[in-house]
């Protein structure tokens, strides 16, 4: 039975262009969401760019244009990268819409008839120098546990969670100034209050992957805290309470409710029910770096626990680790760090994807270095993958008038692709893209041994017979490698199957002996190894 299929992408920040991080993290999203829809699922592939909160409103500051028109300028460029890249959203939106901010107001009414939502005074930090209050993350200072820096909403070296009153020497971390800190009255949310569901979940969650478990894991061990749901900030969504008129919902209790607003625009658009989304027969992903684990498996599901319609919960954490560039932490700030859009003007999208699945940071901190994307490139996209394809097509359009000659696929071909699809799914499924890409290249690189052990271009004149035989099958290895790999690489794959005339439905495909092939174009091209340094030297 064909299933309901939510997959959520990571919301980036409007304040910044995306950076390689954000590709190596969000990528799997996109591989789910193909692979689930040539299975014949329903998919709704969502996500969109985070546009209210203190990032947003200090990059407008220093600009001096307006919260609005920096986060629409790079929502458009977030729109044109993810387009570029392939990313096959069914709704890529923003949470300044208004059909977001609709969807949340609603949401957060419901949600603060809540036993768990409560009224509390507390200090909040608040800049002179900027004359602002400041969001947690904009805290920086002293960290009370371990002694490093720290931010004031968590210390990133021994991993506790804080306050920004906790920090020693609290300062600004825009303009370095101190801070102080006035009291005001805001709507809590008493995660403390949910442990036990929240434990279950993750007790649960046999396909999250391990650092969300351990994650998870960890800040439940060490005591869950309230949350607060709205903030003293002008950029965000009005808070839809009596008394609260200058307030907005705290950014982080509304972008991760983005994956339910985008769903439901999905929805409405086909003329579904949003309700049989979140059913017996749904699976949730959701897509993120190791640093938006706890909004996803705390706060998302507190939020929804909280509300009380029995919206279903996380189904599998994608999580991967951090991406590293050439031995080093990204800095944006810095400006260490590779943007995608200047990559998609140099870098083919499907070499570029082939990368970030074949060595990205799925398990562990993985490193882009330049040596190995060319090498990569070269080796295996280009001398395994393409080569095969283009030596096989073109032989037949010079010896065979472009006709698929008679033959018959061996026993031993016909298991092996069927296994591979079987295999491969499997992989996707439980997230493990690495091993999928490979498990695909193996066959690959064991379909250019049959092409040279065969010796098609020997057996033409000596065997014609055997040297049909081998072609025919090349051609059947060919389409159904592209339809495995259509959700990885989806460009090279979709101008196989149109040379083919088949489509990337995920079962075996058969192409008949007899079909005309067009004229082939070169997939992948060669990248001169002067890039590595040309590269490197502009970081």
């Amino acid at each position: 039975m064909n299933k309901n299929i939510l997959i959520g992408g990571a919301w980036p920040y409007a304040n910044g262009s995306l950076h390689i991080g954000h590709i190596a993290g969000l990528l799997p999203g996109d591989v789910l969401a193909r692979y689930h829809r040539a299975c014949g699922d329903k998919v709704y592939f969502v996500s969109g760019s985070d546009c209210h909160g203190t990032p947003v409103a200090i990059r407008a500051k220093s600009e001096g244009k307006t919260p609005r028109e920096i986060s629409n300028h790079y929502h458009e460029e977030f729109v044109d990268c993810f387009k570029r890249l392939g990313f096959s959203y069914d709704c890529y939106t923003k949470t300044s819409d208004e059909h977001h901010k609709n969807f949340i107001r609603d949401f957060h009414k419901k949600l603060y008839e809540s036993e768990y939502v409560y009224e509390k005074e507390t200090p909040q930090a608040f800049c002179e120098c900027c004359n602002t209050f400041l969001a947690d993350r904009f805290v920086t200072g002293i960290c009370p546990k371990c002694g490093q820096p720290a931010r004031g909403d968590q210390c990133d070296l021994c991993g506790t969670v804080l306050d920004p009153e906790s920090l020693k020497e609290p300062i600004c971390a825009v303009c370095k100034n101190p801070v102080t800190f006035r009291a005001s009255t805001h709507l809590y949310i008493a995660i403390s209050k949910l442990e036990k569901q929240l434990r279950d979940l993750v007790d649960n969650g046999k396909d999250w992957r391990k650092n969300a478990i351990s994650f998870t894991n960890r800040y439940i061990d060490e005591g869950l805290r309230d949350r607060a749901l709205t903030r003293d900030l002008d950029w965000g969504i009005p808070v839809p309470k009596k008394g609260y008129e200058n307030k907005t919902i705290y950014i982080w209790a509304e972008n991760v409710l983005g994956y339910l607003s985008a769903a439901k625009r999905v929805t409405d658009e086909r003329g579904e029910n949003f309700e049989e989304l979140f059913g017996e027969n749904a699976h949730h992903y959701y897509v993120h770096g190791k640093d938006n684990i706890p909004f996803h498996t705390i706060i998302l599901p507190a939020l929804l626990i909280a509300h009380g319609k029995g919206y279903r919960l996380p189904d599998q954490i994608v999580s991967s680790e951090y991406q590293t560039l050439e031995g080093r932490k990204i800095s944006t700030s810095q400006n260490y760090a590779i943007w995608v859009k200047d990559l998609l003007d140099k870098y083919d999208a499907d070499s570029l994807r082939y990368y970030f699945l074949a060595n990205g940071p799925e398990k562990k901190d993985a490193d882009f270095s330049w040596t190995e994307y060319v090498n990569n490139h070269n080796g295996e996209l280009l001398g395994a993958y393409g080569n095969f394809i283009n030596r096989s097509l073109t032989f037949i359009n010079k010896y065979f008038d472009g006709t698929v000659p008679e033959g018959k696929l061996s026993d031993e071909w016909g298991g092996i692709l069927t296994s591979l699809y079987a295999d491969t799914g499997k992989r996707i499924e439980k997230g493990n893209f690495k091993d999928a890409i490979e498990g695909v290249f193996d066959v690959v690189r064991r379909a250019n041994k049959f092409f040279d052990e065969n010796e098609p271009w020997k057996t033409r004149t000596t065997d014609d017979a055997a040297c049909r035989n081998t072609l025919y099958q090349c051609v059947q290895i060919i389409t159904n490698l592209a339809v495995i790999l259509a959700p990885f690489l989806p460009f090279s794959s979709e101008k196989v199957c149109k040379w083919l005339g088949t489509c990337t439905k995920w079962n075996f495909v058969e192409i008949p002996a007899g079909y005309k092939l067009p004229e082939i174009q070169i997939l992948f091209e060669r990248l001169d190894k002067s890039i590595i340094d040309e590269e490197r030297a502009k970081l």
